[in-house]
């Protein structure tokens, strides 16, 4: 059996990085929100067996404690 030695590569992810729209994601989401509370818990948990799933090489994915905020703030607030 062959093994895969290429890296997985992510797209770069900085909840504090600045953008254009909106200039900063504080302006939308205020310091009560249960998304700070659901990117915290992401942030401190174990996700290793996750990212060992990704075979590397192609372009870039994107971050999957992004991705796992993204669906359980969608779950949350039961967007389809």
């Amino acid at each position: 059996m062959v093994k895969n030695n290429r890296k997985a590569v992510f797209k770069p992810y900085s909840q504090d990085q600045q953008f254009l729209l909106p200039k900063n994601i504080d302006d939308f989401i205020g310091p009560g929100h249960i998304a700070r509370l659901v990117s915290a818990i992401i942030d401190r948990m174990e996700i290793r067996f996750v990212i060992d799933t990704y075979k590397g090489g192609g372009t870039s994915s994107y971050d999957p404690r992004m991705m796992l905020k993204t669906w359980i703030l969608g779950f949350i607030n039961r967007v389809l």
